[in-house]
C-alpha cells in the first residue's frame, strides 16, 4: 500500500472524487495495470472547502476484459456528506498493454511502478540485487526521456559492470532499448529472408562491403544498420562514405524501397532507433564500462531487433588487434550474444574469428573500398573471401536457402565469381545516391576514389616467411595519420591507408618492400616507420590455420 499526501492538491468539492484521478496519473505513467481502487480517508469536518486528505492507492490482481485499448474509466460520483466519505471506492480502468504481449501480474506491475526511483534502482544493482522487468524499465525510460541523471546513469552502468545481470536481466534490458523507439516493419512475402551480420571490429575489416550485397545477390533481404570506426578499428559506413555521393541516412520508407529494389542497403543508425543505445554509450565511453558483457548484448542485440531479422550472425574477434586478447573472452561474448538474440526471437550464431593479423591486404577507408570490389569480383584475398563466404554460408542455412552451411558457403562463393554480388554492390551505390557513372567506373576498377598525395615503401630488414603482421601497430600509426577517430564527432581522413604487399605465409627477401603507406601532411616520422618495422614477424617456417575457428549456435 502507498501512501500519497495530497494536503496541497487542489481538489475543492468532495463530491467530484474522479479529480483526484489526474493526482494518480502524475505520480506515475502506469501503462500496465488492470483494475485500480482508488481509496480516500479524510476527517469528515474536513470536507467542507479543501479536502486536506491522505490518497491510499490499492491494487489487487484481476483480469482484464480487454488487451490493448485505449484509456477508460469509470466514474463515481457519491453525493457530497457521508455517503463521499464512506462509499469512497473508485473504479478505475487504466489498462494500456501492448496488443500480442503477455500480461504480468497486475498487482506487482502497478504497486512496483508506484515506487520506483533511481536511486533505489542504483543500490539495488550496487548491491548485485536481480532487477525487475519494471525497474529496468525505469531505468531505460528515464534515459530515453531525458528523465535520470547523466551521473545516476554512469552510476547506474558501473553497477552493472561490477555486479553484471542474470541473462533474465540483459534479455530485459536489451527489449526495453528496442522498446523505446520506432521498429522496422517489412513485408510479410520477406518472411525468414531478412538477415544481416555484426562484427566486433576489427583491422581491415571490410566484409560487410562484400557480404550485403553476396547475400542480396542470393535472395535474402539485408537492411545492415553500421556505426563509424572509433580507436583503431575501421568502421562501416566511414569505408562507404569515402566513395563521393553515398548517402547512409535513410528513413524505414526509403530502406524498404531500396531492399525492394536492391536486396541491401547498407545505413547509419538514426534517432528514432534504440534513442537509448546512443546515451548509454556516449556515457560508457567515459566511465569505462565499454567491457560490460550484459551492455555489450543489449547495445548489439537492441540494434538487430529493431530491424526485425529472422537471422544473425555475429562475427566475434579475438587476438592482438580486438577487444577480446584471448579467445575465452570471446567465446563468453559470443555465448552472451547467441542466448540474448534467441530470446528476442533471432535466430542468431556466432562464428570467432582470428584479428592478430590484418584481414586482407589494405588497411584504410578508400583502400577497402578498392579490396571489397575485388573480392566481389572474385579475385580478393584468400583470407577475405574465407570469412565472407563462413558467414554468409551461415546465414543462408538459417533462413532456408541452403540445405546446409557448406551448400550456404558454396553459394556465397558462385555469387562472388559470377559477378551477381558486384551487380547489387553497384545497384546499392546508386540507390544511396552515388552516380551511375561513378558507380560503374569505380566497379570496373578504374582508380577514381581520391588518393593520399603521398606514399612511402618500408622495406624488409630480414629474409625468410612472413610469420605475423601485428594488426595493432598498423592501426595505431593510421589513426595518428588521420585515418581513425578519438570522438564520434572528429573527421577523419579517407585516404589514409596502407597496402601489405607481403602477407603473412610470403616469402621475403631482405630489402623487398613489404608496405605502402598513404598518408597527407608531414611524412612518417622515425618512430612511426620504427613501429611499422616491428609489426612485421620474419621466420623460417609459417603454419597456416583458419581464421574462423569455432562456430557457436550452429
Amino acid at each position: 500500500m502507498l501512501v500519497v499526501n495530497t494536503q496541497n492538491a487542489e481538489i475543492q468539492e468532495c463530491d467530484n472524487l474522479c479529480r483526484t484521478l489526474k493526482i494518480m496519473e502524475n505520480i506515475q505513467n502506469i501503462s500496465y495495470c488492470t483494475w485500480a481502487f482508488v481509496q480516500f480517508k479524510s476527517d469528515r469536518s474536513q470536507c467542507n472547502g479543501i479536502c486536506s486528505t491522505d490518497l491510499v492507492l490499492e491494487f489487487y490482481q484481476g483480469h482484464s476484459p480487454c488487451v490493448g485499448e485505449p484509456l477508460s474509466r469509470q466514474e463515481h460520483s457519491p453525493s457530497h456528506g457521508e455517503s463521499a466519505l464512506e462509499s469512497n471506492l473508485v473504479k478505475y480502468q487504466i489498462f494500456k498493454s501492448v496488443p500480442g504481449e503477455t500480461q504480468a501480474n497486475p498487482k506487482e506491475m502497478c504497486t512496483s511502478q508506484l515506487h520506483l526511483n533511481a536511486l533505489e534502482i542504483i543500490r539495488k544493482k550496487r548491491d548485485k540485487q536481480t532487477l525487475t522487468k519494471e525497474e529496468i524499465h525505469y531505468f531505460v525510460k528515464g534515459v530515453t526521456e531525458e528523465s535520470i541523471q547523466d551521473s545516476q546513469i554512469g552510476a547506474m552502468l558501473m553497477a552493472i559492470r561490477l555486479q553484471g545481470m542474470t541473462q533474465e536481466e540483459t534479455v530485459n534490458l536489451t527489449q526495453e532499448m528496442k522498446a523505446f523507439g520506432a521498429t522496422l516493419q517489412w513485408p510479410k512475402e520477406w518472411s525468414g529472408l531478412v538477415v544481416d551480420k555484426h562484427s566486433t571490429g576489427g583491422v581491415g575489416d571490410k566484409v560487410s562491403l562484400i557480404l550485403a550485397p553476396a547475400l542480396a545477390a542470393c535472395g535474402c533481404k539485408v537492411p545492415m544498420i553500421s556505426g563509424r570506426g572509433l580507436g583503431h578499428t575501421g568502421g562501416t559506413l566511414d569505408k562507404l562514405e569515402s566513395i563521393p555521393g553515398f548517402n547512409i541516412k535513410k528513413n524505414p520508407e526509403e530502406m524498404k524501397t531500396i531492399l525492394s529494389e536492391v536486396g541491401c542497403c547498407i545505413v547509419g543508425q538514426t534517432a528514432e532507433l534504440v534513442p537509448a543505445d546512443k546515451k548509454l554509450y556516449a556515457i560508457r565511453d567515459v566511465t569505462s564500462t565499454v567491457d560490460s558483457l550484459p551492455l555489450i548484448a543489449a547495445s548489439i542485440i537492441s540494434k538487430k531487433a529493431v530491424e526485425s531479422l529472422h537471422g544473425l550472425i555475429l562475427d566475434v574477434k579475438y587476438g592482438e588487434g580486438a577487444l577480446f586478447k584471448e579467445i575465452d573472452g570471446a567465446r563468453e561474448l559470443a555465448q552472451y550474444l547467441v542466448d540474448v538474440g534467441n530470446h528476442l526471437g533471432i535466430r542468431t550464431v556466432a562464428a570467432l574469428s582470428r584479428m592478430d593479423n590484418p584481414i586482407g591486404r589494405c588497411v584504410g577507408n578508400s583502400l577497402e573500398v578498392i579490396e571489397s570490389i575485388e573480392c566481389l569480383e572474385g579475385n580478393g584475398p584468400k583470407d577475405l573471401e574465407e570469412l565472407v563466404t563462413c558467414l554468409g554460408g551461415h546465414l543462408l542455412h538459417l533462413c532456408g536457402k541452403a540445405e546446409s552451411f557448406k551448400a550456404g558457403e558454396k553459394a556465397i562463393k558462385d555469387v562472388l565469381k559470377n559477378g551477381s554480388a558486384l551487380d547489387k554492390f553497384l545497384a546499392m551505390l546508386v540507390a544511396q545516391g552515388v552516380t551511375t557513372d561513378f558507380a560503374e567506373y569505380l566497379c570496373q576498377g578504374k582508380e577514381i576514389l581520391k588518393r593520399a598525395a603521398k606514399q612511402e615503401e618500408l622495406k624488409a630488414e630480414a629474409e625468410g616467411i612472413v610469420q605475423a603482421i601485428h594488426s595493432l601497430p598498423l592501426a595505431e600509426v593510421l589513426h595518428e595519420l588521420g585515418a581513425g577517430r578519438n570522438q564520434p564527432e572528429e573527421s577523419i581522413n579517407h585516404s589514409v591507408g596502407v597496402e601489405l604487399l607481403k602477407t603473412v605465409g610470403n616469402k621475403i627477401n631482405k630489402g623487398d618492400s613489404w608496405i605502402r603507406v598513404h598518408f597527407e601532411d608531414s611524412s612518417l616520422s622515425e618512430a612511426q616507420k620504427i613501429r611499422l618495422q616491428k609489426s612485421l614477424v620474419i621466420g623460417e617456417k609459417f603454419e597456416d590455420v583458419p581464421l574462423v575457428t569455432e562456430i557457436i549456435g550452429a
